[in-house]
């Protein structure tokens, strides 16, 4: 029994490029680059960054186009193709990609660089606020009076 099967999580490293073949398949190519840490013997944290070609067909590439961007993370399952051909020079070249059977989109990539200011809204002409939302606020608590005789139900919190 074989078994080719490819499966990596990372992110996308430049912008999925979108074509048409003649005959009218869509194919997208991008980059995904993946990373790996590591302990050492002498204590210190290692760090690797592998690169891969990934290729995705039909519908798949065209929802990969429309939604993955540079640094966007995405699943991508698929198989391994090695592809040999002979470049203008003669010379033989090979490449090998991941054809995407399977992609799962990461959350939505918003990249926000460093010094940037958020755009300015149209009613205020200033730049809101980067604030966290919904954090709830403490509710005060009833008190329970003690030195009455007798506590009362209504008079429990919960």
């Amino acid at each position: 029994m074989n078994l080719n099967r490819a499966i990596i999580l990372g992110r996308v490293t430049a912008d999925p490029q979108l074509r048409t073949t003649q005959g009218g398949q869509s194919v997208t190519t991008f980059g995904v680059a993946t990373n790996r840490t590591w302990t050492d013997k002498e204590g210190k944290k290692q760090e690797d960054v592998e690169f891969h070609n990934v290729v995705l067909w039909g519908k798949q590439a065209e929802v990969a186009s429309q939604f993955l961007t540079k640094g966007s993370l995405v699943l991508v399952e698929g198989r391994i193709v090695t592809r040999t051909w002979q470049d203008k020079d003669g010379q033989t070249r090979r490449a090998t990609e991941i054809v995407g059977e399977h992609i799962q989109l990461g959350p939505k990539h918003e990249a926000k660089p460093e010094g940037t200011q958020p755009a300015k809204t149209e009613r205020t002409g200033k730049a809101p606020k980067w604030e966290p939302k919904n954090i709830a606020t403490p509710e005060e608590l009833p008190v329970i009076n003690l030195d009455d005789e007798e506590i009362k139900a209504e008079d429990i919190p919960f």
